[in-house]
């Protein structure tokens, strides 16, 4: 197959797994989304489940590219903790226009996970939501060992600055209604340093 026809393939196959979810989807719907015949599909994937796995693969590391490139430039030189986490979050909590299909296609995944093959959720977590995760735990390593924060599970640290900054937001309407995203993000950024900010030597946390 052609790459332009690929790739019209997997863009259109993403559109429908995203508005669909992954047991509604049919072939049917997904082939004529993409330009495609049915046959073409089943040529080049064999069946859905193949196709779904190639689609949210492709999606998944495109859209890690991008975000680990936001993470380099928010949080590869940090000055002031706390202002510049609180840029971060802002950034990490507005999604793309560019990247909306594919978080219409995630919360499809999260919904439909029980008819999703686990080696296939598991590849996805890898090359998208892991990969990033790891990334951002590299920037809080390095400026930990440079002695601005106090980490000792770099790992842990990044899914909670996302937790409490994108993820509170997030939840923010199911919690409280409407409400002031910013307001959610500073008070997510100062418990983030309450628990991990460098304290002066002999000083410990409570």
């Amino acid at each position: 197959m052609r790459a332009d026809k690929q790739r019209a393939l997997l863009d259109g196959a993403l559109r429908v797994f995203a508005r669909d979810g992954y047991s509604r989807a049919s072939i049917t719907d997904l082939a004529a989304e993409s330009g495609v015949s049915t046959r073409t599909i089943y040529n080049q994937y064999g069946d859905k489940e193949s196709l779904f796995k190639a689609v949210i693969l492709d999606s998944a590391t495109r859209v890690a590219e991008l975000q680990i490139a936001t993470a380099d430039r928010l949080l590869g030189r940090i000055v002031e903790p706390e202002a510049d986490l609180i840029a971060f979050g802002r950034q990490w909590s507005t999604t793309d226009p560019a990247v909306e299909t594919h978080f219409a296609m995630v919360r499809q995944i999260n919904a439909d996970a029980a008819h999703i093959a686990p080696e296939t959720l598991r590849a996805w977590r890898d090359a998208g939501p892991m990969r990033v995760r790891h990334a951002i735990a590299e920037h809080l390593r390095r400026h930990a060992d440079a002695g601005m924060f106090a980490i000792d599970d770099a790992d842990i640290a990044a899914l909670q600055l996302i937790m409490l900054t994108a993820g509170s937001v997030q939840e923010l309407p199911a919690v409280r209604g409407p409400g002031d995203p910013d307001t959610v993000i500073r008070a997510g950024v100062r418990t983030f340093l309450a628990a991990y900010a460098a304290r002066p030597p002999g000083e410990t946390q409570t």
